[in-house]
């Protein structure tokens, strides 16, 4: 691992919270705040890949680097992808980092961390995950499961075998709320964005089942606790005030 790059997909379309990389959190953008927490990362240069010229522009009125892509792109990963060729068409860049644009208040040491798992060469992507904390937590639909075991509890890294929106493994023990991060070797997303929906991918809607199913390895790194996304306006209303307070 060289020279990793984080890439920042973002779009102003959205089912529930319409604009949201321009909404309004104490006094910047939204998508300005995961710009700084990338950057405070100090993984390496940090892009927004923007759906919208208004993204491309409030971006670098901030300071940061953006590129414009196709608007109708099926997927994160895809923008990722597309901006990568624009920005780095002789490959020098052979580790891709796709950080959701609406995690506001991401501690910039759980993107570190998601590049732990890549240290094994036989993982294609690192990801990462956190404790699930109570039951209501375990049967939301919303938050993403991950069925993976650590050797110990000093383990800081463990494969990821299924991700369901469903309450999984069955039985005791510790349940693993997934964090949409992830570390691509540059091979792995390429590999992927060719590939067609998987049939779980679909049933479960959820990308990352494409890779699994095609056979590639998901490597898992845990940390303490799950960044607060933004996906509904009460969502948009509680980074406010947490992010309002910390400024």
């Amino acid at each position: 691992m060289t020279s990793p790059i984080v890439i920042i997909p973002a779009r102003m379309a959205s089912s529930r919270l319409p604009g949201k990389p321009l909404a309004d959190i104490a006094g910047r953008p939204m998508i300005v705040h995961v710009l700084e927490r990338a950057l405070a990362a100090d993984v390496g240069r940090v892009v927004v890949a923007a759906a919208e010229p208004e993204i491309v522009d409030a971006v670098r009125e901030a300071g940061g680097e953006a590129v414009l892509t196709e608007p109708d792109l099926p997927s994160g990963s895809d923008r990722v992808h597309a901006a990568l060729r624009q920005l780095d068409p002789s490959g020098r860049h052979d580790v891709i980092v796709n950080l959701q644009g609406d995690l506001p208040g991401l501690d910039p040491q759980t993107l570190r961390a998601s590049l732990l798992p890549l240290d094994d060469p036989t993982v294609a992507i690192g990801t990462l995950v956190a404790p699930i904390r109570d039951e209501i937590e375990a049967q939301t639909d919303s938050v993403v499961k991950v069925a993976c075991a650590f050797a110990s509890e000093s383990a800081r890294t463990a494969r990821a075998l299924y991700f369901s929106r469903s309450r999984i493994p069955w039985g005791d023990g510790p349940l693993w709320h997934h964090i949409g991060v992830y570390a691509w070797r540059r091979a792995a997303l390429e590999r992927f964005v060719s590939l067609p929906e998987a049939p779980l991918e679909k049933r479960e809607r959820l990308e990352q089942l494409r890779a699994l199913e095609a056979g590639m390895s998901i490597g898992c790194a845990r940390v303490a606790e799950a960044p607060f996304g933004v996906d509904t306006p009460a969502d948009l209303e509680r980074a406010r005030r947490i992010l309002g307070e910390q400024s």
